[in-house]
């Protein structure tokens, strides 16, 4: 079975990339498998992916306990087709020809599994729209 190229590329970004973005790319990884290539990285990475998180993201049935929060680079946001900050505002450089989105998101760090849900919700419904916006795209 041949491999076929992703048909985009999304980079979500947050500032500590252990909360927010790790949920985002979790949901698109799992709803989109290998059709879009998913990245993620922050501004100021964490020690680690919040725990609540992964809590949150374990109860919907995606594993996202192997990620690590990673630093943002000028290369991950070129070789990206869209560019999804999640409030790191400035720290997020500005490519030509890429799409910005930013998602105005509660960050979920120190806060518990019960706190974390909605925003988990949430994620998930923007990742589904993300989905069906770029696969409009494409097919145009």
């Amino acid at each position: 079975m041949p491999m076929t190229a992703p048909v985009a590329s999304v980079l979500f970004v947050c500032v500590h990339n252990a909360g927010r973005s790790q949920m985002a790319a979790g949901f698109l990884s799992h709803l989109a498998g290998d059709r879009i290539e998913v990245r993620s990285a922050g501004s100021l990475p964490a020690e680690q992916v919040n725990p609540a998180a992964v809590e949150a993201m374990k109860e919907v049935g995606i594993d996202i306990s192997d990620q690590s929060p990673k630093v943002l680079t000028p290369e991950a946001v070129q070789a990206s087709d869209f560019v999804i900050t999640m409030g790191c505002g400035d720290a997020c450089p500005i490519f030509p020809g890429k799409e910005y989105l930013d998602w105005a998101l509660d960050d979920p760090a120190g806060k518990g599994v019960e706190a974390v849900r909605p925003i988990r919700d949430e994620i998930k419904a923007r990742v589904q729209a993300l989905i069906t916006e770029i696969g409009i795209r494409q097919e145009s």
